[in-house]
C-alpha cells in the first residue's frame, strides 16, 4: 500500500470538478474577514471546522454561502484561487478546470468583473509560476431562476474568451436540468462547453435530462447512473466523462461508506470516470486524498489509477494536442516508476 500511495502522490493528473469557493480554508476565511471587516458567525477557526459536519447537501450549502461573504475584492479572489493552485500543484495536478459561482457574489453586490479579474490574475500567476494550465467554468445556481442565469450570462459577455464552459450546481432535487434548457442552449450558441451536476442527490432521471435536454459535454458527479442500465451503456459508448468526488459523497452522506462507492463498478463497466475533490476545504481532502481513499477502501490498483488519470485528461476541455502532451507526461511517469 505504501508504494501505491507514493505512486498516486506523484501521478500526473487533471482535476475537473473543483468549486473555487469550496476551497476556502477556515484560516483564509478568517484572514479575509479581518481584511474586509466582515463579522463571521464563528468565534475562531476551530469553530468553523466543527461546523463542517453535514448530514446532506443543503446543510453544506448553508455554510458554504456564509463563507463567500468574506470575498469582496479582486485581491480576495486571487488569493483564494492561488491557495488552491499551490495545493493542487503539490498533488501533481497539471491541469485544472475550476467552477466559480458568480451569482453568489453578484447577488450580494460584488461586481462580476471583480470576480473575474481576481480569478484571471491567479490563473496567469499559476501558469507562469507553477506551469499549470487552468480553465474556468461558470456555474449557474439552480435554486435561482433561469432569468438570473441569463443575466449572469450577459454579465459574462466581455469575458467569454476566458471562460471554457458553463455548469449547473447548488440544490439539485426539485431543480431539474430542464429548468435551464434555454440558457444552456444560448451558451452553446456562444461556443461554450456545457456541464451539469446530475445524479448526486437527484436520481438517474436528472442525468438523462442533462444529456437529452441540456446536451451536456460532461456529467458532474453522476453516481446514480447505476440506477439506469441503458444510461450506463450510453455513457460508456459515448465516452462522456463523469467527474466523481468520493470524499464529498461520503461527507454529504450520498455514499456513507466508501467501501460501497460506485466508482470501481463504473470503471469496470467502461465509463470514463475521474476522481476530484469538489469542495476540499469543507470535505476534508484535496484530489490526492480522494485517490488515496479509494485505494484504501475500494482496493483499486495502480493500473486503475493510471486509467482514471488518463480519463482526467481525456475528459478535459483542452485541445487534442495539449491532451496528447499531458498523456505523454503520464506515460513517461508510469514507465519510470
Amino acid at each position: 500500500m505504501n508504494n501505491l500511495i507514493k505512486f498516486i502522490a506523484a501521478l500526473p493528473k487533471a482535476e475537473l470538478h473543483l468549486h473555487i469557493e469550496g476551497s476556502l480554508e477556515p484560516e483564509l476565511m478568517f484572514e479575509l474577514a479581518k481584511r474586509n471587516k466582515v463579522t463571521l458567525p464563528f468565534p475562531d477557526v476551530e469553530s468553523v471546522k466543527a461546523a463542517y459536519n453535514f448530514n446532506n447537501l443543503q446543510e453544506f450549502l448553508d455554510i458554504y454561502y456564509q463563507g463567500t461573504n468574506v470575498l469582496k475584492t479582486e485581491e480576495d479572489f486571487c488569493d483564494l484561487a492561488m491557495a488552491y493552485f499551490y495545493r493542487a500543484h503539490r498533488d501533481n495536478v497539471l491541469h485544472s478546470e475550476i467552477f466559480f459561482d458568480p451569482q453568489s457574489h453578484t447577488e450580494r453586490g460584488i461586481p462580476f468583473n471583480v470576480v473575474m479579474n481576481g480569478l484571471l490574475a491567479a490563473i496567469t500567476k499559476a501558469e507562469a509560476e507553477l506551469g499549470m494550465s487552468v480553465q474556468l467554468i461558470m456555474c449557474f445556481l439552480r435554486h435561482l431562476d433561469e432569468e438570473s442565469a441569463f443575466a449572469t450570462l450577459r454579465m459574462a459577455e466581455p469575458f467569454l474568451d476566458k471562460i471554457a464552459g458553463v455548469g449547473l450546481d447548488s440544490s439539485e432535487v426539485g431543480n431539474p436540468p430542464s429548468k435551464f434548457r434555454h440558457v444552456f442552449a444560448e451558451a452553446r450558441q456562444k461556443g461554450l462547453k456545457l456541464v451539469a451536476h446530475a445524479g448526486e442527490e437527484g436520481d438517474a432521471s436528472y442525468i438523462k435530462e442533462a444529456l437529452d435536454i441540456l446536451n451536456i459535454d460532461r456529467i458532474d458527479h453522476g453516481n446514480r447512473i447505476t440506477e439506469d442500465r441503458l444510461l450506463m451503456t450510453r455513457a460508456a459508448r459515448s465516452a462522456i466523462a463523469l467527474t466523481i468526488c468520493p470524499l464529498s459523497n461520503q461527507k454529504l452522506q450520498v455514499v456513507p461508506d466508501l467501501r460501497n462507492h460506485p466508482l470501481p463498478y463504473l470503471l469496470r463497466q467502461g465509463l470514463r470516470v475521474t476522481i476530484n475533490s469538489d469542495d476540499p476545504a469543507y470535505f476534508g481532502g484535496y484530489v490526492n486524498d480522494n485517490y488515496k481513499a479509494l485505494a484504501e477502501y475500494c482496493g483499486l490498483k495502480a493500473a486503475d489509477f493510471v486509467e482514471i488519470a488518463r480519463n482526467s485528461f481525456l475528459g478535459s476541455f483542452l485541445p487534442d494536442q495539449t491532451v496528447a502532451a499531458y498523456l505523454d507526461v503520464l506515460d513517461k511517469y508510469v514507465d519510470s516508476f
